[in-house]
C-alpha cells in the first residue's frame, strides 16, 4: 500500500475520522465519547491509516492488565475498502499489544459482521465464545416477596472457594471463554476479580439443596438514559438461571434502579431461562475472538 500510511492518532486527526464514523449504525457512533479517552490513554495506543495525510481507518489497542490486550473501534472509511487497510491496522495492533508484554488478544465482533470474521480467522484468531443481550425491567413487587423459595443472596468472602470450585466444573463457564463481560469489553474471571465483585457487592450465589446450584456478576451502571443493572456473567442450571434472573428484576426496587441488561452465553438453556423470566432479546448475537501472542 505505497500511497497509505499507519500511524499512532493525533488530536488534528479526530475530525476527519468522526466524520467516516457517522454512519457506522443508524444512530451513528461512540467514537465521538471516547477519542479522547483513547488518544491519552497510557495504557494503550489509538492507530490510524491515512492517504496523503488523511486519515481514513482507525483501531484501538489498549491493556486491560499487563499480559491481555483488548482490540476495539476498527473502523474504515467505506471510500476506502477492500484496500488492506483493517489489516494493516489489526497488525499494528498485534505488534503494540507485543511489545507491551501482551500474551493474549481479544476482541468482540457482531456475528454479522462477515468481513470482520473473515479478517480475523485469516488472523489466527479462535473464536471462543459467544453472547447475546437481554433487557427486562423491574418486576411487580409480590405483597409477601413469595416469588422464589431460594433467593440469591451476596456473596462473601467465605464463599470464594465453593465458587472457584463450582467454575471449574461448570459447563458454562468455557462456553464464553471464562470471561466476564463489563459492557463492550471481556475481562478473565479470576480469584482476584471474584473477591473485587463480592468486594463491591456484585456477586450474587444462589444455594439450593444445601449446596451452590448457581450465581450472577450484577453491578449497577449509569447509561446514557437510565440507570440500570447490569449482568455481565451468570452460571447454573436452566432453573437455577431462571430464578436468579427472575429475582434480579425484583431487587431492582431495593437497588432503585430502573432496568437490566444481561450480557449471557448463547446457549439454548441459559436463553430459556432468560425468556421464562420474561426477558426480551435484542436480536443480536456478539462473537469473542483470541489470540495468544507466545
Amino acid at each position: 500500500m505505497p500511497d497509505f500510511e499507519v500511524r499512532p492518532a493525533r488530536p488534528e486527526d479526530r475530525e476527519a475520522v468522526l466524520a467516516f464514523c457517522q454512519e457506522t449504525w443508524e444512530w451513528g457512533d461512540y467514537i465521538e465519547y471516547v477519542w479522547d479517552e483513547w488518544l491519552n490513554n497510557p495504557q494503550g495506543k489509538l492507530f490510524v491509516a491515512t492517504k496523503d495525510g488523511q486519515p481514513v481507518a482507525v483501531a484501538n489497542m489498549r491493556m486491560l492488565n499487563k499480559t491481555e490486550a483488548w482490540f476495539e473501534g476498527m473502523r474504515v472509511d467505506p471510500a476506502f475498502r477492500q484496500h488492506g487497510l483493517a489489516s494493516a491496522l489489526f497488525e499494528a495492533q498485534l505488534v503494540e499489544a507485543k511489545h507491551r508484554g501482551a500474551t493474549t488478544a481479544r476482541l468482540i465482533t457482531e456475528s454479522t459482521n462477515t468481513a470482520s470474521i473473515r479478517l480475523l480467522e485469516r488472523s489466527f484468531m479462535n473464536h471462543i465464545g459467544a453472547y447475546t443481550i437481554y433487557r427486562a425491567v423491574a418486576a411487580t413487587l409480590p405483597t409477601k416477596r413469595s416469588y422464589a423459595l431460594e433467593t440469591p443472596v451476596l456473596a462473601t468472602s467465605a464463599d470464594l472457594d465453593d465458587i472457584i470450585d463450582y467454575l471449574n466444573t461448570s459447563n458454562i463457564f468455557p462456553a464464553i471463554g471464562g470471561l466476564y463481560y463489563q459492557g463492550f469489553t471481556a475481562y478473565t474471571i479470576t480469584r482476584d476479580l471474584l473477591l473485587e465483585k463480592i468486594t463491591a457487592q456484585q456477586l450474587y450465589i444462589l444455594r439450593r439443596w444445601d449446596r451452590l446450584d448457581g450465581l450472577v456478576i450484577a453491578e449497577p451502571r449509569a447509561g446514557h438514559q437510565e440507570k440500570h443493572l447490569f449482568v455481565g456473567y451468570i452460571d447454573g442450571t436452566t432453573e437455577s438461571i431462571s430464578m436468579i434472573a427472575y429475582a434480579l428484576r425484583h431487587f431492582l426496587h431495593d437497588l432503585d434502579l430502573e432496568s437490566i441488561t444481561a450480557h449471557v452465553p448463547d446457549l439454548m438453556m441459559v436463553r430459556d431461562a432468560f425468556v421464562g423470566a420474561e426477558y426480551e432479546w435484542n436480536g443480536k448475537i456478539f462473537y469473542m475472538y483470541e489470540r495468544i501472542l507466545v
